[in-house]
């Protein structure tokens, strides 16, 4: 099974994005929708509703951006996320231009209580940024990012995608935490924490925020920063999207050569253990330099496997020699492909390619860890199997570093103490009964959960939802008191939800 392989079926997978030409942007946003008849649509409580013509006519009329109905061009891809189990159709969905266009979707969803769903890049495995029967608020068409050099800051709109930042900052030899899929939507990303290559030395995405735009459940446009609602800046920087939608980003950026050391060494899964065992020794002790990822995967319709250690070093050529030194050590590889070269096109490796058809469901699970001991490396290895009728990937994300340096009470992000995430997925052929594949990930997940202490709230599904509180630890109750001021109604619920009680 080749690297190309997993990367198309496991958690680093995701749907390629891209905006139009400005000749059919112009064309689509001149294209004001004709409404012919009342919606029929779902409120945030469930119950149905109904949308008159009229008022929905004169939303679109009022809008400089797309309003799409079922049956419109552009629906269906818009509606569609990186999940392909997910299937839903919104009554509406709104295509902004701007922060204007978002305020007037805002207000109509609130004024009727309508479910609420945000897309950016549409990567929530839960399917969170779409939704049956409500509004979707598509931000595809607005996207921008803007570097200003001397101040070391880049300016990125709410829908914008992580490769849009790289690219423009790069160029500048300037760089922020951004992932490491290019195609990621920014808004999700950062609002949940913001995991990548480059945050064990520079800090999550969120800890790079200076700033930012946003849309409240009101429907008015806030600052927030450390001197204009500050509390709404504390909550936003990890309490994902309860808060409300964040049309500007303002990010921190930091002096970066182009080049760094980047790649992957792939052994056969016979070594798995070997190579999990190193790695949870040598990540724990590694410079924060140095950002080191461990996989191992089976694929559907192949009764053997791969593991691989995948790297992106940052720091100076001569130190790089010291840390691959340590890499090669363990011996046994099939493949080292581990190399200088181009920081953005490290960052566009595992981008999925937008011409493959997407032809197998995914189930994922997942959990922060504080160390990866002896005993979850038997777990890991022992419940791990190649049965070809699915295919089964285990991965790590290393974090700490300058992670773990911010107090947890610092930001809503509350999870420093993690020293990775953890993550169990199942793939199978669509089409195909999923009932014994997705049984299977779920035993498998029974013997390694016990190992995990808490969860990424972007990477988990509705299964996690009754543990929202204790997840968010000691930062729940603050960021109740910031739900209550700035979203009483819950208009934004389609996330790790942070309940109102008012």
């Amino acid at each position: 099974m080749n690297r190309r392989s997993f990367f198309k079926t496991s958690v680093a997978a995701a749907v390629a994005a891209a905006l139009p030409s400005g000749h059919a942007l112009a064309s689509a946003l001149s294209a004001l929708t004709e409404v012919s008849t009342d919606l029929r649509g779902i409120t945030a409580n469930g119950a149905e509703t109904t949308l008159e013509r009229a008022a929905v006519q004169e939303l679109s009329d009022a809008l400089r951006g797309r309003l799409l109905l079922p049956g419109n061009d552009g629906y269906d891809d818009a509606r569609g996320v990186l999940n392909v189990l997910i299937d839903k159709h919104p009554a509406l969905i709104i295509q902004p231009s701007g922060a204007a266009d978002i305020m007037s979707a805002v207000d109509f969803a609130r004024e009727r209580n309508l479910l609420l769903a945000v897309k950016c890049g549409g990567h929530s495995h839960s399917g969170k940024s779409t939704c049956e029967g409500g509004m979707q608020i598509d931000l595809s068409s607005f996207r921008s990012a803007h570097v200003e050099p001397k101040e070391k800051r880049a300016y990125v709109a709410g829908g914008s995608l992580l490769g849009e930042l790289d690219h423009e900052s790069m160029a500048q030899g300037l760089v922020t935490t951004a992932g490491t899929v290019s195609h990621t939507g920014v808004g999700g990303l950062t609002l949940g924490g913001g995991f990548g290559r480059l945050a064990r030395r520079f800090g999550l995405a969120l800890d790079n925020v200076t700033g930012v735009s946003i849309v409240t459940a009101d429907g008015k446009l806030l600052q927030a920063d450390a001197k204009e609602n500050p509390d709404l800046y504390w909550g936003i920087r990890g309490g994902g999207g309860n808060f409300g939608i964040v049309t500007e980003f303002g990010f921190q950026l930091h002096p970066m050569q182009r080049q760094v050391i980047g790649g992957e060494i792939i052994f056969p899964l016979a070594r798995a253990r070997d190579v999990l065992s190193f790695y949870a020794d040598y990540s724990m002790r590694a410079p924060d330099e140095l950002y080191l990822d461990y996989g191992m995967m089976s694929g559907i319709g192949k009764d053997d496997g791969i593991c691989m250690l995948s790297a992106c070093f940052s720091g100076t050529a001569k130190e790089a020699d010291k840390v691959l030194e340590q890499l090669r050590k363990v011996g046994g590889s099939i493949n080292d492909a581990i190399k200088p070269m181009d920081y953005v096109a490290l960052q566009r490796a595992w981008d999925r390619d937008p011409s493959d058809p997407r032809t197998s469901g995914h189930y994922m699970k997942a959990g922060f860890l504080r160390e990866i001991d002896g005993k979850l490396v038997d777990a890991i290895i022992d419940g791990f199997d190649t049965d070809p009728s699915r295919g089964t990937t285990v991965f790590f994300q290393q974090s700490g570093g300058a992670i773990g340096r911010v107090a947890e009470d610092a930001t809503a992000f509350a999870h420093r103490y993690s020293s990775h995430n953890m993550m169990a997925s199942v793939d199978w052929p669509l089409g195909t009964d999923n009932s014994s594949t997705m049984g299977y990930l779920r035993g498998y997940w029974n013997k390694l959960e016990s190992f995990t202490d808490g969860w990424y709230t972007n990477g988990v599904g509705d299964e996690a939802a009754k543990i929202v509180d204790a997840n968010y630890r000691g930062n729940y109750a603050r960021l109740v008191k910031i739900k209550n001021k700035y979203d009483p109604g819950n208009l934004f619920s389609l996330n790790a939800n942070i309940k109102p009680t008012v």
